[in-house]
């Protein structure tokens, strides 16, 4: 299994980025789909998630400014985030996940850094 992000960089507040997460060696569709975060001396946190069933959810902080979404065509996950905040910088990470009975199988990313700063 292989989850590959790609979008990250640098960019000044008020900015935009856009967050790729291509997937492999998993059925995409059959998998929850999510965008994590961890900034220097801070727990990971989630950011985003799209579930199989097709729905989102958003931490409070991003709403409204971040976009989660999916091409189960070609097994990528995406975050789009507008208007962008100092505070925002961290590695994001993409996460896998699946519910099974008696567990789940969890994957993640390598991480790529997004970095907000003028």
């Amino acid at each position: 299994v292989q989850l590959v992000e790609s979008g990250g960089g640098v960019v000044q507040p008020g900015g935009s980025l856009r967050l790729s997460c291509a997937a492999s060696g998993i059925i995409f569709s059959s998998y929850a789909m999510g965008w994590y975060r961890q900034a220097p001396g801070k727990q990971r946190e989630l950011v985003a998630v799209f579930t199989s069933g097709g729905s989102t959810n958003y931490a409070d902080s991003v709403k409204g400014r971040f976009t989660i979404s999916r091409d189960n065509s070609k097994n990528t996950v995406y975050l789009q985030m507008n208007s962008l905040k100092s505070e925002d910088t961290a590695v994001y990470y993409c996460n896998a996940e699946r519910w099974i009975t008696g567990g789940k199988y969890t994957y993640w990313g390598q991480g790529t850094q997004v970095t907000v700063s003028s």
